[in-house]
């Protein structure tokens, strides 16, 4: 199932790549931990924050005794994928304008990747 929010401020986003970097399934504390460096965050602002991308589908939650282990439901080439389609989708009138406004603004090595890519869809699909 595709996550029903891609949107992110900084705090979850910061959460998110603690779940994609140190997961597969991460207790409040854990994340609070790995992420002390960062900045002095109180508990309950990450089990807030972790609540929120499991609402928004971008977490799951199990229960392991009383905590609660988060996990990330999709990679974060998956989340892109889906940022980047829903952006589309709501653009469905003028989707390849919108489109080549976006690739005009490309750098060079962008174009490249993505004819790679395309290449790559193209030799999947044959």
């Amino acid at each position: 199932m595709p996550p029903r929010s891609t949107s992110l401020g900084d705090l979850e986003r910061t959460v998110m790549d603690t779940l994609w970097a140190h997961g597969p399934a991460l207790t409040v504390r854990d994340v609070l931990d790995t992420m002390a460096g960062d900045k002095l965050l109180a508990y309950t602002t990450i089990m807030t924050v972790l609540d929120r991308l499991a609402k928004k589908g971008l977490a799951e939650r199990t229960r392991d005794g009383r905590a609660w282990r988060y996990t990330a439901t999709s990679s974060r080439e998956e989340l892109a994928a889906s940022a980047l389609r829903t952006t589309l989708e709501n653009h469905q009138a003028d989707r390849r304008l919108a489109m080549l406004h976006f690739l005009d603004d490309a750098s060079p090595a962008e174009l490249d990747d993505l004819r790679a890519a395309l290449a790559e869809v193209a030799q999947r699909h044959d």
